[in-house]
């Protein structure tokens, strides 16, 4: 199929297929949004598909605002300067359009453009998403153009606190974006490198969800037909972007495995956050370093399951070895580096490191538990490249 056209309704209102942002101001009306504060990124402020999306919205007699002060991992300051910019221009819902900093960020506006609380009350832990007042959370349309994250189908967002130098997971069910835009042809001009370092995350966030130890059959089944649409179309956009088939079922992985990691991620996501929050290197780029890792760290645990695995991908050898091959192999297509080292990280920082993965909330989800030791051993090794 060279288009994939399709509407669905799970987790969240999703429509797909090549074309389709000129859904938007549609989608605004069924959100009740009359002026959508459009939020994205300083490296896609200027490309054309902002200004598409900005010149329908206005068009249809929406008024559309737009705010761009996000990083590439989102701070509670940007956090704050966009609930300053909604307020400021008396907007009533917000449009997030562009990666996962966007998304999450976008999320995050939205969340706190009617609390009187600060943002960090908020953080995944306990009961702290009671606290939320749920009258004030905004609409969000969320528009993806990279595939990995999955942060438009996801009830929380990872934001970066500056002060302590620690990511946090801020949640609230009704985080959920009402409308998901997901148009491959935003996609296209992806370089690359993003390319894969997106795509690989999508992997990550498949492979730790069905390794996980709970129960959730459902979020497995979604998890395993995933992982296959990576196999079968990652290296497709990789090599061609201009792949619409390709990019479209990239992009439709990327949501599955947002959707199965309710039921857990692991000791990738527990490093990549600490990682991202010391040294602000790209998330999905850090998963996919560290994912065989991880992967043998917790061979005894998950053995069975990557059997089961690699027989579904029809892997030449399906067992543990083969789908290992199968990483090795493809990471070294797609120009991933084997060691931490090739982007700029050492050693110096293992012991803060360890410590930092070891709290966080996606370490207990690892399907072996691992403590700050081993968690800075594993960091030592992927810094070297002694797998």
């Amino acid at each position: 199929m060279a288009t994939l056209q399709a509407n669905w309704n799970y987790p969240n209102a999703i429509r797909t297929g090549a074309g389709r942002l000129v859904e938007l101001p549609q989608l605004c009306e069924e959100a009740g949004i009359k002026a959508p504060l459009l939020v994205t990124d300083p490296g896609l402020v200027t490309q054309p598909m902002v200004a598409d999306a900005r010149s329908l919205c206005e068009d249809h007699g929406l008024s559309c605002g737009l705010f761009s002060q996000v990083q590439s991992n989102p701070t509670g300051e940007n956090i704050d300067a966009g609930v300053a910019a909604y307020r400021d221009g008396a907007h009533d819902g917000v449009i997030a359009l562009g990666g996962g900093s966007a998304l999450d960020a976008g999320k995050a506006i939205a969340l706190m453009v009617g609390q009187s609380r600060p943002l960090w009350d908020f953080e995944d832990r306990g009961d702290n998403w009671t606290r939320v007042n749920t009258a004030g959370i905004a609409p969000v349309i969320a528009i993806p153009t990279t595939a990995g994250t999955g942060s438009e189908v996801g009830r929380a967002s990872v934001i970066t606190h500056a002060g302590q130098r620690v990511k946090k997971i801020i949640f609230h069910p009704l985080m959920l974006p009402r409308f998901v835009l997901l148009d491959p042809e935003l996609t296209v001009s992806l370089p690359a490198h993003i390319t894969a370092a997106t795509g690989m995350d999508a992997l990550s966030h498949c492979l730790e969800a069905f390794c996980a130890p709970s129960y959730h059959p459902m979020a497995d089944g979604i998890a395993l037909e995933g992982i296959r649409l990576v196999h079968d179309h990652l290296e497709r956009a990789f090599t061609n972007g201009q792949d619409l088939e390709a990019r479209a079922q990239m992009q439709v992985a990327s949501t599955m495995g947002a959707t199965a990691f309710q039921k857990g991620l692991g000791g990738m996501h527990a490093l990549a956050h600490s990682l991202g929050a010391i040294y602000g290197a790209h998330h999905g780029l850090l998963n996919a370093i560290l994912m065989p890792y991880i992967l043998k760290a917790n061979r005894t645990a998950v053995e069975p399951r990557i059997e089961q695995l690699a027989r579904y991908l029809g892997l030449p050898k399906a067992n543990f070895e083969g789908f290992m091959d199968w990483i090795l192999s493809l990471r070294t297509r797609l120009g991933i580096p084997h060691r931490l080292t090739e982007i700029g990280i050492d050693e110096e920082k293992a012991a803060l490191v360890g410590q930092m993965a070891a709290q966080d909330p996606s370490a207990e989800g690892n399907p072996v538990a691992l403590g700050a030791e081993q968690y800075s051993a594993l960091f030592v090794q992927a810094v070297r490249g002694t797998l």
